[in-house]
């Protein structure tokens, strides 16, 4: 299907959202009026929260937009649950189940992530951080009951073989050949394989539920796995580890959590979710009310990828300056560009909870990030294309001291202060020798006409008097002549009426510092949807870097700190590659909802 160039979102199949969706708070309003999750205590007597949600990532990649969506979620609930009397909380835990993937330095970037979206895990002095590998003793020893109730079993079938008996949508599965085991010799080979007594493969734990069932997730799951691998927490205490669907609904059950809510994507694992703590319910391991599965949607933003296997390829593949470049879609790389903790927070909230997949657009995003900024930014000037301006009836050393607000709705914030000059630096677009119709800004004077007029921002009204060409003709350079009496701010300034007003700085004092113009990675809407291979839709132009010149308070600018260019959007003092008096600068967004590079 063709993409509307000027609406990337017109021709998709499903429909982008319009109303915030309440679906989630309606449940757990049901459950509270119902008494479900009340008066219920931990292992050490206390009274539990009434809602307790969670928020459990793998430590196998950094985080990224879609997951700032399920952070704001099951924080945000906890925290609105949390002004009742019934109370709310939110666990942080790291699924980390699987040592070949995961490391330490994912553990660090997640934990910074969500603190720096602005939420904590901390109740009454208590830290609620949590992990999966916390858990593996217990696991093991379920996984033990299991085995002796004649839930589970081992197979000893290899991968290929346990994956071609499965069956598929239209055909049953098979029965595994030794899925008779009684479950004295499955608890022996079980042991066996904690011991490290087999290779890798030889052996797997297998829940023994239906090979029929029209759910393909309930065929005998395999929930246990030989992995000899040195693990980030436990060393090398394990050589089996338990996989996602055994740990993620016990870990659940054991932290407590009342509502366990995750994206669309497992759904179907949703019954394999109630089945495993039934089964440990019936053979005592647990007491009602158990946790309970709901999925909403994932995040689908235009423009970007959120697949972590894709976003670990471009880092690898050094298609991009790893996973903190400002062109990621990563947590880090958003941070990086400029995006604040509040931005994410109201885009969140912007786009609702639903059940239906949907697709929001790119400018939600940018829109937010504006919306945030616009009250709190500075303002600051700076000449992105710059074209030399020289002022004819200024002496060179002569200087005119202006200023300029650096917010125009908090004058108690103070002033900006700089000097008109004989040499200044104004936007290559503000001359054209040809001017085109309805075009009010710098112009040389044809014939009986006068050249153009425009005000300089916070200066002077001056005329176009010429302009000079270098040897390859292009024009290096502009001449005009200023009106002394029509400074900004005095009583003779209104005398002059003028269309066009245009930015500038002095060529003396300017800051002559690196920009770097970032723009959408890809240049389609969808880059990964369907068989589209992601890697033939990187747009070569996400990322310009020129040199600007700046108004001289820039040069103080800290990493980290978020103005508006006057003109061209938000920009950001680069974090890592900024240094003392010499800011290097990120464009976070542009000022109107346009996907157009400088």
């Amino acid at each position: 299907m063709s993409q509307d160039p000027k609406n990337p979102t017109k021709n998709m199949p499903t429909n982008t959202v319009s109303e915030p969706s309440n679906f989630l708070r309606q449940i757990i309003d049901h459950d509270l009026s119902s008494g479900k999750f009340l008066k219920r205590v931990d292992a050490n007597g206390l009274e539990l929260p009434a809602v307790v949600t969670r928020f459990p990532p793998e430590p196998n990649g950094y985080l990224h937009i879609g997951h700032a969506k399920s952070i704001c979620l099951n924080f945000g609930l906890a925290q609105d649950y949390n002004q009742l009397p019934t109370k709310g909380r939110c666990h942080m835990r790291l699924d980390d189940t699987n040592p070949v993937k995961e490391d330490t330095e994912y553990v660090d970037g997640i934990l910074d992530a969500v603190r720096w979206l602005g939420f904590e895990w901390k109740e009454n002095g208590r830290e609620h951080l949590y992990y999966a590998s916390d858990y593996f003793d217990q696991l093991y020893e379920f996984a033990e009951k299991l085995i002796g109730a004649g839930k589970a079993y081992v197979d000893s079938q290899s991968a290929d073989e346990i994956h071609s008996k499965r069956g598929n949508f239209s055909a049953p599965g098979q029965d595994s050949p030794f899925r008779v085991r009684n479950s004295n010799e499955n608890l022996v080979l079980f042991r066996a394989m904690r011991a490290g007594e087999y290779l890798d493969g030889e052996h797997v734990l297998r829940l023994k539920i239906d090979m029929k069932h029209p759910n393909i997730m309930m065929r005998d799951p395999v929930i246990y796995r030989i992995r000899h691998a040195h693990h980030h927490r436990t060393g090398d205490r394990w050589c089996i580890y338990p996989l996602y669907d055994f740990t993620h609904c016990i870990s659940d059950a054991l932290e407590n959590i009342s509502h366990s809510i995750c994206t669309l994507e497992f759904e179907n694992n949703r019954p394999l979710y109630d089945w495993i703590l039934n089964a440990l319910k019936e053979i005592g391991v647990f007491t009602g009310p158990l946790p309970q599965q709901y999925e909403f949607a994932r995040l689908n933003l235009t423009y970007t990828i959120t697949s972590k296997r894709k976003l670990l390829q471009l880092v690898e593949e050094q298609r991009v300056d790893g996973w903190d470049d400002p062109r990621m879609p990563t947590i880090v790389g958003i941070r990086r560009r400029g995006y604040t903790p509040e931005s994410l927070r109201l885009f969140c909230e912007r786009i609702g909870v639903s059940k239906a997949d949907s697709w929001i657009d790119m400018s939600v995003l940018e829109q937010a990030l504006r919306d945030d900024l616009d009250v709190k930014a500075h303002r600051a000037t700076a000449v992105l294309k710059p074209l030399k301006l020289i002022i004819e009836n200024v002496d060179a050393n002569q200087s005119e001291a202006c200023s300029a607000p650096k917010h125009p709705n908090h004058p108690e914030w103070g002033k900006r202060e700089f000097h008109f000059t004989r040499e200044l630096w104004i936007e290559a677009d503000d001359f054209m020798i040809e001017p085109v119709k309805g075009y009010f800004r710098l112009f040389p004077p044809k014939g009986d006409q006068a050249g153009g007029r425009v005000r300089l921002r916070h200066g002077f009204v001056i005329e176009c008097t010429g302009y000079q060409v270098d040897t390859n003709g292009k024009v290096s350079a502009v001449t005009a002549n200023y009106f002394p009496d029509s400074k900004s701010g005095t009583p003779d300034s209104n005398n002059y009426k003028v269309k066009g007003n245009i930015h500038w700085v002095s060529a003396n004092e300017a800051l002559v510092t690196e920009v770097r113009l970032y723009d959408y990675l890809f240049n389609d809407p969808n880059p990964d949807s369907g068989d589209k291979e992601f890697l033939n839709y990187l747009n070569p132009h996400s990322k310009q870097v020129i040199t600007a010149y700046l108004e001289p308070c820039m040069k103080h600018a800290k990493p980290g700190e978020r103005f508006q260019f006057e003109r061209h959007g938000y920009f950001i003092a680069d974090a890592i590659d900024s240094k003392i008096d010499k800011p290097v600068f990120n464009r976070s967004v542009g000022l109107k909802d346009s996907w157009k590079s400088i």
